[in-house]
Protein backbone atom coordinates (compact mmCIF):
# COMPACT_ATOMS: atom_id res chain seq x y z
CA UNK A 1 0.00 0.00 0.00
CA UNK A 2 1.37 3.51 -0.76
CA UNK A 3 0.39 6.44 1.07
CA UNK A 4 0.90 9.93 -0.10
CA UNK A 5 3.17 12.60 2.27
CA UNK A 6 2.48 16.22 1.64
CA UNK A 7 3.64 19.34 3.83
CA UNK A 8 3.39 23.02 3.32
CA UNK A 9 7.33 22.81 4.81
CA UNK A 10 8.44 21.81 1.50
CA UNK A 11 7.22 23.27 -2.30
CA UNK A 12 3.58 22.24 -3.54
CA UNK A 13 4.20 20.01 -6.39
CA UNK A 14 4.45 21.82 -9.39
CA UNK A 15 2.86 18.88 -11.90
CA UNK A 16 1.42 16.04 -11.45
CA UNK A 17 2.80 13.86 -8.71
CA UNK A 18 3.13 13.99 -5.25
CA UNK A 19 5.90 15.15 -2.52
CA UNK A 20 6.62 11.67 -1.61
CA UNK A 21 5.20 8.30 -0.97
CA UNK A 22 5.57 6.13 1.85
CA UNK A 23 4.92 2.08 1.45
CA UNK A 24 6.68 -0.04 4.30
CA UNK A 25 9.09 1.72 5.59
CA UNK A 26 10.32 3.77 2.48
CA UNK A 27 9.74 7.24 1.81
CA UNK A 28 10.50 7.92 -1.87
CA UNK A 29 10.69 11.64 -2.08
CA UNK A 30 9.87 13.88 -5.62
CA UNK A 31 12.78 16.15 -6.63
CA UNK A 32 12.71 19.22 -4.84
CA UNK A 33 14.98 22.46 -6.36
CA UNK A 34 15.63 25.27 -4.37
CA UNK A 35 11.88 27.11 -3.75
CA UNK A 36 11.41 28.71 -0.57
CA UNK A 37 7.68 27.28 0.59
CA UNK A 38 6.85 30.35 2.61
CA UNK A 39 6.97 32.50 -0.48
CA UNK A 40 6.78 30.05 -3.25
CA UNK A 41 9.64 31.52 -4.28
CA UNK A 42 13.01 30.43 -5.71
CA UNK A 43 15.76 31.08 -3.68
CA UNK A 44 18.27 33.96 -4.19
CA UNK A 45 22.33 33.57 -3.76
CA UNK A 46 25.16 31.50 -3.46
CA UNK A 47 25.07 28.02 -4.86
CA UNK A 48 25.35 26.79 -1.73
CA UNK A 49 22.55 28.63 -0.47
CA UNK A 50 20.30 26.96 -3.37
CA UNK A 51 21.47 23.41 -2.37
CA UNK A 52 21.11 24.53 1.60
CA UNK A 53 17.52 24.73 0.46
CA UNK A 54 16.59 22.51 -1.32
CA UNK A 55 17.80 19.80 1.79
CA UNK A 56 16.17 21.49 3.89
CA UNK A 57 12.40 21.28 1.59
CA UNK A 58 13.99 17.45 1.26
CA UNK A 59 14.48 17.35 5.21
CA UNK A 60 10.80 18.48 5.67
CA UNK A 61 9.11 16.11 3.65
CA UNK A 62 10.70 13.94 5.56
CA UNK A 63 9.28 15.13 8.91
CA UNK A 64 6.02 14.64 7.78
CA UNK A 65 6.60 11.25 6.32
CA UNK A 66 8.14 10.32 9.99
CA UNK A 67 11.58 10.26 9.40
CA UNK A 68 14.47 12.69 9.33
CA UNK A 69 16.78 12.97 6.32
CA UNK A 70 20.24 11.50 7.51
CA UNK A 71 18.05 8.28 7.42
CA UNK A 72 18.68 8.79 3.69
CA UNK A 73 19.55 5.95 1.64
CA UNK A 74 19.65 7.04 -2.00
CA UNK A 75 20.14 10.34 -3.14
CA UNK A 76 19.97 11.35 -7.28
CA UNK A 77 21.55 14.89 -7.30
CA UNK A 78 21.07 16.46 -10.65
CA UNK A 79 23.15 19.66 -11.82
CA UNK A 80 23.08 21.88 -14.46
CA UNK A 81 27.12 22.39 -14.10
CA UNK A 82 29.13 19.44 -13.01
CA UNK A 83 31.32 21.62 -12.15
CA UNK A 84 29.67 23.14 -8.59
CA UNK A 85 29.91 19.01 -7.76
CA UNK A 86 32.49 20.04 -4.73
CA UNK A 87 30.21 22.80 -3.61
CA UNK A 88 27.19 20.21 -3.03
CA UNK A 89 30.07 17.83 -1.14
CA UNK A 90 30.28 20.84 0.98
CA UNK A 91 26.98 20.85 1.96
CA UNK A 92 26.18 17.11 1.98
CA UNK A 93 29.13 16.96 4.22
CA UNK A 94 27.81 19.53 6.86
CA UNK A 95 24.13 17.96 7.11
CA UNK A 96 24.72 14.17 6.57
CA UNK A 97 26.54 11.52 9.43
CA UNK A 98 28.18 8.44 7.93
CA UNK A 99 27.43 6.24 6.85
CA UNK A 100 26.19 8.69 3.69
CA UNK A 101 23.68 7.73 1.70
CA UNK A 102 24.11 6.01 -1.89
CA UNK A 103 24.10 9.14 -4.38
CA UNK A 104 24.53 9.43 -8.09
CA UNK A 105 24.96 12.85 -9.14
CA UNK A 106 24.57 13.55 -13.36
CA UNK A 107 24.63 16.78 -15.81
CA UNK A 108 21.75 17.78 -17.23
CA UNK A 109 21.08 20.22 -19.70
CA UNK A 110 17.99 22.08 -18.03
CA UNK A 111 15.98 21.85 -15.15
CA UNK A 112 11.97 22.96 -14.24
CA UNK A 113 12.08 27.28 -13.50
CA UNK A 114 15.42 27.04 -15.24
CA UNK A 115 17.20 26.39 -11.24
CA UNK A 116 20.84 24.89 -11.13
CA UNK A 117 20.20 22.29 -8.60
CA UNK A 118 17.17 19.16 -8.28
CA UNK A 119 17.49 16.49 -5.70
CA UNK A 120 15.30 13.43 -4.96
CA UNK A 121 15.54 10.77 -2.02
CA UNK A 122 14.81 7.44 -0.75
CA UNK A 123 14.49 7.42 3.00
CA UNK A 124 14.01 4.71 5.52
CA UNK A 125 11.49 5.19 8.15
CA UNK A 126 12.35 5.53 11.74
Amino acid sequence: MKNEINTDKAPKAIGPYSQAIKTGDLLFISGQIPIDPTTASLVEGSFKDKVKQVFKNLENICIAGGTKLNNAVKLNIFLTDLSKFSQVNEVMESIFTKPYPARATIEISALPLDVEVEIDAVVVSE
